[in-house]
């Protein structure tokens, strides 16, 4: 294990606020939703459907092309004018009258973000050894639910005080400010770092490239993404992501149509899930990097969303608190297995292909979160409630359990093989 623990408070605490900005910008949209939006832009169930889902058509077409400048030339400056543009987007979301323009906007906002997170899951790749790498990007996708967590609160009280325009102004501001504190505070790879000691950057260099000696050669990312394993984790991330962004951006339009709930007070119920998110997260990738097996810690978390969420259909609406209480389990397992999830890539692929791998994999969750944003919308609004959307994030959640079951099968062979093998380097 390196010793250079000022890796963690110099580089983690910055990823962490960056994937956050990144996150309030793109769930917001459905606060937004429940709170006026679709009534003040005459906007149907079936556009509030496609709204809420075009944000991950934009994030899949250009997740890999992204990837690869990241990898191969600069993450820092992908993500500095990243942060910029989709500022810029969830800015002018409240600003426009225009529902046609308004699907531009939400293209474009999946656009300039699609390559934020693969990319800091490689810049961090480059940083922390595979001992490591479960919690680093289990700090990383914390953004997520943390943000959730507080945007859900947030939120709320500014449609109250200013609504939902200013609200998606107000939210969209911090992203811009931050862009350049991240161009200040992040190197792209250890070398360049002024605040790391020589010996700390040698040690770590060692470590990192023995990590690669006892992985495959794989010659380029068309040959990675042929490989059986990519097929099924893409399959797997696909499923996995339409249980995840059906749940996010309908979640308070579920909770609204409560009797009698206030928008202050889905706020505050919509951020609950997300608050045993972050225990089930910090606990799961804990155990993962001590016992190295990243396989157990995702499938049985989406085996058991699987069937909170049919259990929350099976109550309906005859006992609110006790399907809610089903939805918040759900929302807290869905997100635990994400640390370990991603720690999976740079173990079993040489670093060359890592990245595209990645990102791959990721463009596919695009697609599935796509499809979960769009259909269980459409379903809540053609059926008239939402049983037949709570079924079809179970058997999404089911067969995403289903499929990692399947694919994972010797990296935790491979992985403590080579950890015998880790240079351990002590130093300050």
């Amino acid at each position: 294990m390196i010793a250079a623990k000022n890796r963690w408070y110099r580089l983690l605490p910055v990823a962490f606020i960056t994937y956050s900005l990144a996150y309030l910008d793109r769930a917001n949209f459905g606060f937004g939703t429940a709170g006026g939006m679709a009534t003040d832009l005459n906007i149907t169930p079936a556009i509030s459907s496609l709204l809420s889902s075009l944000f991950f058509l934009g994030y899949f077409f250009f997740q890999v092309p992204g990837t690869h400048y990241a990898a191969t030339r600069s993450a820092k400056k992908l993500i500095f004018w990243s942060l910029i543009l989709w500022g810029a987007c969830a800015m002018a979301t409240g600003m426009t009258n225009n529902v046609n323009l308004l699907i531009g906007i939400r293209f474009m906002l999946g656009v300039v973000e699609s390559a934020v997170m693969p990319s800091m899951i490689i810049l961090l790749s480059r940083w922390f050894t595979k001992t490591e790498r479960s919690r680093a990007n289990t700090f990383l996708i914390l953004g997520n639910p943390v943000t959730i967590l507080w945007m859900s609160i947030l939120s709320g009280y500014l449609i109250k005080a200013v609504g939902w325009r200013w609200m998606f102004i107000v939210e969209g501001v911090p992203a811009i400010v931050w862009a350049f504190f991240w161009w200040q505070l992040v190197s792209d790879k250890p070398a360049d770092a002024k605040w790391l000691s020589q010996q700390d950057k040698d040690a770590l260099e060692t470590a990192l490239q023995k990590e690669q000696q006892n992985i495959k050669p794989v010659k380029n990312y068309w040959q990675a993404f042929k490989t059986k394993t990519v097929i099924l984790l893409c399959l797997q991330y696909a499923f996995w992501s339409i249980g995840v962004y059906g749940f996010v951006m309908w979640l308070p339009t579920m909770i609204k149509e409560a009797p009698n709930m206030s928008i202050v007070e889905t706020g505050w119920l919509s951020a609950v899930p997300y608050l045993f998110a972050i225990i089930a997260m910090l606990t799961t990738s804990y155990f993962s990097d001590k016992t190295l097996n990243r396989k157990i810690f995702v499938w049985p978390f989406l085996l058991v969303g699987a069937i909170a969420f049919y259990s929350s259909y099976l109550i309906g609406t005859a006992n609110f608190w006790m399907s809610f209480t089903l939805l918040v389990i759900a929302g807290a397992v869905m997100y635990a297995p994400y640390g370990p999830f991603f720690a999976i890539m740079p173990e079993i692929l040489p670093a060359n292909v890592t990245a595209g791998a990645i990102a791959f994999i990721n463009s596919l969750g695009a697609l599935g979160s796509f499809a979960g944003s769009y259909l269980v919308g459409y379903l809540n609004g053609t059926t008239g409630g939402f049983g037949a959307s709570y079924i079809f994030m179970a058997g999404s959640l089911l067969i995403a359990a289903i499929l990692t079951i399947i694919a994972v099968k010797d990296t935790q062979r491979n992985v403590r093989q080579s950890k015998k093998q880790e240079v351990v380097v002590a130093g300050s």
